[in-house]
């Protein structure tokens, strides 16, 4: 498993497409190897069959312990205002916040249940959706769910995962009754987007204008309610139960759209936080959005070692390990990176024998020494002096 491990994480990293592509790098650095841990030079053939075999539990596996491992480090080291980029300072509902999404991969052969058809040849193309949660103050996923690309979102949506205390920020494509009020029932607080047909009743509804009596924003207590069937503990038979949940929308202008102002409504159970702090919890939900951008900008997934169903998940997993280890790279080192930037720097560095944190330090160390040796060193006498 760790030679296994080892080989996809070199392709990766090094941002191979194909698993030729590997086996000649492999070849390249033959040399080094053996200080890898590494008994064998892999054959393409081998890597294909052992993605084929070996279960992808074992990279899942992997990830999770690398992520409990550095789960605290992850945390603290979350900057202050002061840090570039910073533009707030850390909030205590931050340590509390999860925000839930999904992205799907497109796969060339129908692998998986796609959705939709090519614009072109209209044959459908197979799909996976990769159902991922994150942690307000990690920034990498904490929970991960593979199904097919028709997998409708709210299957990850479990109340059963969450504690009482925690803040979830999803879009709206999660909308569910029966599981907001289960949500609401554990002392969980979601924030949400509205959809535009839902049906509910007012209960409340109040206008906050501001100096030039223009709205800053609406408040409605609302009333959701919902046909069900549930079992009957006492016959053991199927009847339609209706469930009410309580919620409050809250409507703002957002000014930050390019060109005109735009109107956000947003669904909460949170029926007391000042409407301030329920649009923040909604704008952190776009971590999750960068955080997918970066994946699939930085690391191979486009193309993939393997047809089966397996081996795609092999690569995501895989795939996730060096997200989270540049991560971690990237938050040890007091020097500004970007994350593209390191991750070109590894791939480029990845088999050198090098300080790569001290480098990143200082990557004009080793040429300001240089050039301060040039200087210092006495010039060579001529012909004529001697």
């Amino acid at each position: 498993g760790y030679q296994h491990l080892v080989v996809m994480l070199f392709g990766i990293l090094k941002h191979f497409d194909s698993l030729r592509e590997l086996e000649i790098g492999m070849k390249a650095e033959a040399h080094k190897l053996g200080h890898l841990g590494m008994n064998y030079l892999v054959r393409r053939s081998t890597l294909a069959e052992a993605n084929i075999r070996r279960p992808q539990e074992f990279f899942a596996s992997v990830y999770a312990y690398l992520l409990e491992k550095y789960a605290k480090f992850l945390a603290d080291s979350r900057p202050d205002k002061s840090y570039k980029g910073q533009t707030h300072e850390p909030k205590d509902w931050e340590k509390l916040l999860f925000m839930m999404d999904s992205t799907t991969i497109t796969l060339f052969d129908n692998i998986l249940k796609g959705v939709g058809r090519h614009p072109k040849p209209g044959k459908k193309k197979g799909g996976m959706k990769v159902h991922t949660c994150i942690q307000g103050n990690e920034g990498v996923p904490c929970d991960v769910e593979f199904t097919s690309a028709a997998t409708h979102d709210h299957f990850m949506l479990c109340p059963g995962k969450q504690n009482k205390g925690d803040i979830l920020t999803i879009d709206r494509a999660y909308i569910d009754y029966a599981k907001y009020e289960e949500i609401t029932q554990r002392g969980v607080i979601y924030v949400t987007k509205m959809k535009q047909n839902l049906t509910y009743e007012v209960t409340k509804s109040t206008w906050y204008m501001n100096a030039e009596g223009l709205m800053q924003w609406k408040e409605e207590f609302v009333i959701f309610r919902k046909e069900i069937k549930s079992k009957n503990e006492e016959t053991g038979e199927m009847e339609k139960k209706t469930i009410e949940h309580h919620a409050r929308i809250v409507t703002y202008i957002d000014e930050k759209k390019k060109g005109s102002a735009k109107v956000i409504r947003l669904l909460t159970n949170d029926l007391e936080t000042e409407y301030e702090e329920i649009v923040s919890i909604y704008k952190a939900r776009w971590a999750i959005e960068s955080l997918f951008k970066q994946i699939k900008q930085n690391f191979p997934i486009r193309y993939f070692y393997g047809e089966s169903a397996n081996a795609i998940k092999i690569q995501v997993w895989v795939t996730l390990i060096a997200n989270l280890l540049i991560t971690l790279l990237q938050k040890g080192i007091s020097r500004s990176w970007s994350f593209s930037g390191l991750a070109t720097i590894v791939r480029i560095m990845l088999m050198y024998y090098i300080d790569v944190q001290g480098f990143l330090e200082h990557p004009e160390k080793d040429w300001e020494e240089a050039l301060a040796a040039i200087r210092e060193s006495p010039p060579e006498a001529d012909e004529a002096e001697k």
